[in-house]
């Protein structure tokens, strides 16, 4: 075999039996960390006063030259950090973005998308809290399901019922496996978070919901905050909130 023959068929051998994670961006506000084949988690942060710096995650589908979000950055300042990467690295056009619910660090940075004329989805009940808490509120609402296409893909997105928010969605990439659960899946060895807006009594039967669409399919889980894992996180997350007592 000829050196130069053998050099190319290891690189593809490399390509086709590379590992995900692989983080592929990184400055002091952004992370961008590939997961799949077509899909990415994306990590900001949000300045709270109770809970201090907090990371957050979001997704990106990419898929032939155009792009989903999946959860805003919280400020439009690293939103727009976020679309220049997506345009100017991966050359793709922002078909839309998906809000997973109604929280701060989920839109806090959706004005920065609306101003380049981006459509956003989120679940209807998700519109109205976000009208009551003067945040940017998405375009689109959606009663139980809604499928969008990235190129020659497509994401399901899917209102299971309430569990960390009342309007909280959970968003499925076939093929690849790759699940964006929001704050409703919890990171393995998290807490219970903020449970403001929470049904901690029906948290585990809305995650249940998820696993039985899902769960067989599932290769990467990627949850509000916390490392990405499997479909050990909605296992995890499921447990946690099991036996809650009703009232707590």
């Amino acid at each position: 075999m000829k050196p130069s023959l053998f050099i190319f068929l290891f690189q593809i051998s490399i390509g086709l039996f590379a590992q995900f994670p692989n983080q592929v961006y990184q400055t002091d506000n952004l992370t961008i960390i590939q997961v799949s084949p077509h899909a990415y988690q994306h990590i900001t942060w949000l300045h709270t006063q109770d809970w201090g710096k907090v990371a957050c995650n979001g997704m990106l589908v990419i898929d032939e030259g155009e792009a989903l979000v999946f959860d805003t950055p919280s400020y439009d300042s690293v939103s727009n950090e976020l679309i220049k990467w997506i345009e100017e690295v991966q050359n793709a056009e922002i078909k839309g973005v998906v809000v997973n619910h109604f929280h701060y660090d989920c839109l806090g940075g959706l004005k920065a998308f609306h101003e380049k004329g981006i459509q956003s989805y989120a679940q209807n009940l998700g519109l109205k809290l976000a009208a009551e808490e003067n945040y940017e509120i998405p375009k689109n609402g959606f009663e139980e399901s809604l499928v969008l296409s990235v190129g020659s893909k497509k994401v399901e997105n899917r209102y299971f019922g309430k569990a960390h928010a009342p309007d909280n969605i959970a968003s499925f990439l076939p093929g690849d496996g790759t699940l964006f659960g929001g704050c409703a899946v919890k990171s393995l060895k998290s807490g219970k978070g903020n449970l403001s807006d929470a049904d901690p009594d029906a948290w585990s039967a809305t995650i249940l919901k998820v696993k039985e669409k899902w769960g067989k399919e599932i290769k990467v889980v990627i949850p509000g905050h916390g490392d990405a894992g499997g479909v050990e996180l909605l296992d995890y997350t499921i447990e946690m909130f099991q036996k809650v007592p009703v009232g707590n």
